[in-house]
């Protein structure tokens, strides 16, 4: 299935439906409240199906916490709406929101799936983070953004 997607900031009334998508803030109280902070500040995008807006595919957070850096902090993709190119969308419709010439992500080493969206949207390595994730370090990636 192919979507025709629709992304808008997400707003307040969304919080939940977008800890629902997120197996982590199923779990994780500090996952939750980022969200929500996230959706509080303007900075989380979502993707909703554009014949069904009230059908939540993903969403996506562009933030500066990265060393004052555009840094796309999370993005998460409702799992039977993987890999129909909504991540893809996502993170574009988050890059063209970036003020300056880079934005930054990072992924677990083990998440192959996004490092090979990443490589496929043009993103270089930038370097790694050990010891958050045992055993799986946090691979941090770059790509230049031209006007």
């Amino acid at each position: 299935m192919s979507y025709h997607l629709n992304i808008r900031v997400a707003d307040g009334a969304e919080i939940a439906q977008l800890a629902q998508l997120d197996p982590i803030a199923l779990r994780d109280e500090k996952r939750k409240a980022f969200i929500g902070k996230a959706v509080e500040m303007g900075h989380c995008w979502i993707a909703t199906d554009a014949h069904d807006q009230r059908s939540l595919l993903g969403y996506g957070i562009l933030n500066h916490s990265f060393f004052e850096q555009n840094f796309i902090a999370l993005v998460v993709v409702k799992e039977n709406a993987r890999r129909q190119g909504v991540a893809t969308a996502i993170i574009k419709a988050l890059e063209a929101q970036c003020c300056g010439n880079r934005v930054f992500t990072s992924t677990n080493a083990s998440n192959m799936s996004m490092r090979g969206l990443l490589d496929r949207l043009g993103y270089t390595g930038s370097g790694q983070i050990d010891n958050l994730d045992a055993g799986d370090p946090e691979l941090v990636f770059v790509k230049l953004i031209t006007s």
